[in-house]
Formats: structure tokens, C-alpha cells, sequence
């Protein structure tokens, strides 16, 4: 790795970093960046997953104001993430690579597609919300899983399927729910982490890059993230996971 490759993986995962806390999808920056170093796409994976827990956890710090009154609900909704994130990440592990090649693309794709159309999401959530009462149920627990599955595979855009899976199974504020967010998707890379620490070839020096850079950057997300133009940050990331599905594709 150079010294330029290192720069880039670590600004990377500043970028990553602030993206999660504030919204989701910093594994279309990461990811992308490893696999432009030179990284194998499972390996980069694997890596870019260990990379960015501490990140997820600093975010959910930044949060912690949010995320008061919620700890029953977290408790309860994180047993489901832990679940699905342990799945998810087996499966990474068992299925062929090629399966991971042919569906990643497929996964960015949609993650490209929900981030385009999250304004108008969120303005529909919004008004399902009101007169709500803002308690869990079994479609709450269903999503989570569903979404830890899918976050211990791959992980790209889990931030933005929680919380639209989440405002519409739980009616409560927006912050709070992306607080709530920020919890369970640190438990589901904080499970398939540990997975992936034990039985899987991760780079550390790729993912000790981006926890540096994914810890610097959940602080400013939850500090400063809500002050960044939504309509910047969104193209930003649309540009660069085309550029990843290029890549895979060209892979």
C-alpha cells in the first residue's frame, strides 16, 4: 500500500464515518476506495465491515441525546439486528465469491435508487407518522432482521433501509428513529465483525485506516452532519457507487 492508497482509504473513511451517523450508505465510499487499491472484493468487504464499527459506534454516541427514553426498544430491536447480522455474515462466508460479485452490483444499484428517491420517502413517512402511537411490533422486528441480513453481507444503504423500515413500523420522530438506527446498524457490523475477525482474511491495515478515519468522521456526522446540503451529499454518493458497480463489473 502507498502512501497516497493509505491517505485516500483513511479520508475514505472520514467520509464514511460522517455519512453513517448522519444518513447511511459510507460503504459506497469505502468499499469503492478498496477495491480502486487493489483489494479483492470479498477482502474488501470483510475489511471495510471491521473498519467501520468503531465509527458506527462513535456515531451513536454523537446521538446519545436522541436515543434517550429508547433503551427497552433497543434492546429489544438489537436482538433482532444481532440475529440478522450473524446470518448475514455467514452467508458471506459460505456462499462461492461469484455470488458475491454478481449481487453486490445488484445491491448497490438499489442502495443508488433509495438514496435518489429518500426525500420523497421521507416526506411520505413523515405523514404516516402523525397520530401514530410510537411502540414496536412484529413487522419492527421482521424489518430489523431482514435489514441485519442483509447489512452482515454487504451493508451498503442498511442506514437508509432502517429508517425507512423503521418510521414506517415505528411512528415516532425522525431523529429519534435515525439515533435508533445508528445502534442497531453498529451491532450488525459490530456481530459480523467479530465473525469476520475469527474465521475471515481481513486486511488490517486497510481496516485500521478507515476505523481511524470512521471515528473522526461519526463524531462530525453527529456534530455537524445535519448541517451538510442533502442534495450534495446525495449525488456525491450516487457518483461514486456507479463507480463501484463499474468496477465489480469490470472486476
Amino acid at each position: 500500500m502507498t502512501l497516497l492508497e493509505a491517505i485516500a482509504i483513511f479520508t475514505a473513511g472520514i467520509a464514511a464515518g460522517t455519512m453513517n451517523a448522519v444518513v447511511g450508505s459510507g460503504t459506497l465510499v469505502t468499499f469503492p476506495t478498496l477495491l480502486w487499491v487493489g483489494y479483492d472484493p470479498v477482502v474488501a468487504n470483510i475489511s471495510n465491515t471491521v473498519g467501520l464499527v468503531p465509527g458506527s459506534a462513535s456515531g451513536s454516541l454523537g446521538y446519545r441525546r436522541e436515543l434517550a427514553g429508547q433503551r427497552t426498544r433497543t434492546l429489544r430491536l438489537g436482538v433482532a439486528s444481532l440475529l440478522g447480522g450473524t446470518a448475514g455474515a455467514v452467508a458471506l462466508l459460505v456462499l462461492p465469491e461469484s455470488a458475491f460479485e454478481a449481487i453486490v452490483p445488484v445491491f448497490i444499484a438499489i442502495a443508488l435508487v433509495l438514496i435518489v428517491l429518500q426525500p420523497r420517502l421521507s416526506e411520505k413517512l413523515e405523514r404516516r407518522r402523525a397520530g401514530r402511537e410510537p411502540t414496536e411490533g412484529p413487522a419492527s422486528y421482521a424489518f430489523v432482521f431482514g435489514a441485519g441480513v442483509y447489512g452482515g453481507y454487504f451493508g451498503a444503504a442498511q442506514g437508509i433501509l432502517l429508517i425507512a423500515g423503521l418510521s414506517v413500523t415505528l411512528p415516532d420522530d425522525l431523529q429519534r428513529v435515525n439515533a435508533l438506527k445508528n445502534v442497531l446498524a453498529m451491532i450488525v457490523n459490530g456481530v459480523a465483525g467479530v465473525v469476520f475477525v475469527l474465521v475471515a482474511d481481513v486486511a488490517w491495515g486497510a481496516a485500521l485506516l478507515i476505523a481511524a478515519g470512521a471515528v473522526i468522521g461519526g463524531w462530525l456526522g453527529a456534530r455537524y452532519g445535519r448541517r451538510l446540503p442533502p442534495v450534495v451529499l446525495r449525488w456525491v454518493i450516487v457518483v461514486i457507487g456507479t463507480a463501484a458497480i463499474v468496477r465489480l463489473l469490470a472486476y
